[in-house]
């Protein structure tokens, strides 16, 4: 019976299995290599995409905030105008009102009194004069308060100078009576010490 030599064949059916081995694992290396490049330009390119939309958003906010800034600006303006508004409608309706107090200066004022200066803080005079007694003084003040647009006078100085031919100088203050409503009126100045009449 003839002999047949199989040790050719199969180490050549080894070489082979190896080379199918290797041709499919370098293939699997490949293929594993090209997903992995797909994968890393598909989520560069998510990113990229990302990064683009947070730069637009980003120069969306920056646009919103100067038009943000010039709306505030405008308010700002607008108060501004609508408080100078008021302070012209206040002057405007005040301005009767201070033609009657000089007025009532004039009518209440006794003989032998004499002003030398008047001076306004907010609703508050400042009276100084010359007056030949403290009983015309006295008469003065109880003629502002019972007048109209002049009350709460109160005496600060009454003092007599030898060298004013003319009688003793007077220091008094008086508060205006006025029609506007509270939040119109300017600001008071500060409180003083009660009146005090001088005496007779």
């Amino acid at each position: 019976m003839p002999r047949i030599n199989l040790l050719p064949w199969r180490e050549q059916q080894r070489t082979e299995r190896k080379m199918a081995f290797t041709v499919g694992l370098i293939a699997a290396s490949v293929g594993a290599l090209v997903v992995t490049g797909a994968g890393w330009l598909f989520f560069n390119s998510l990113i990229d995409s990302q990064d683009a939309r947070n730069t637009l958003l980003k120069n969306e906010i920056k646009e919103l905030d100067k038009k943000i800034e010039e709306i505030n600006s405008l308010e700002d303006q607008k108060q501004k105008f609508v408080a100078r508004m008021q302070i012209i409608e206040k002057l405007q309706r005040s301005r009767p009102e201070i033609v009657h107090v000089f007025d009532t200066f004039v009518k209440t004022i006794p003989d032998g009194t004499y002003l030398t200066q008047i001076t306004q803080n907010g609703q508050r005079f400042k009276i100084q004069g010359v007056a030949q007694s403290a009983t015309r003084v006295s008469s003065f003040m109880r003629n502002l308060d019972a007048s109209q647009w002049l009350k709460e006078s109160e005496l600060e100085v009454f003092e007599s100078k030898k060298d004013n031919p003319l009688g003793s100088e007077f220091t008094l203050y008086a508060n205006q009576v006025t029609t506007l409503t509270e939040e119109e009126k300017p600001a008071a100045a500060p409180a003083r010490s009660p009146a005090r009449r001088p005496k007779p």
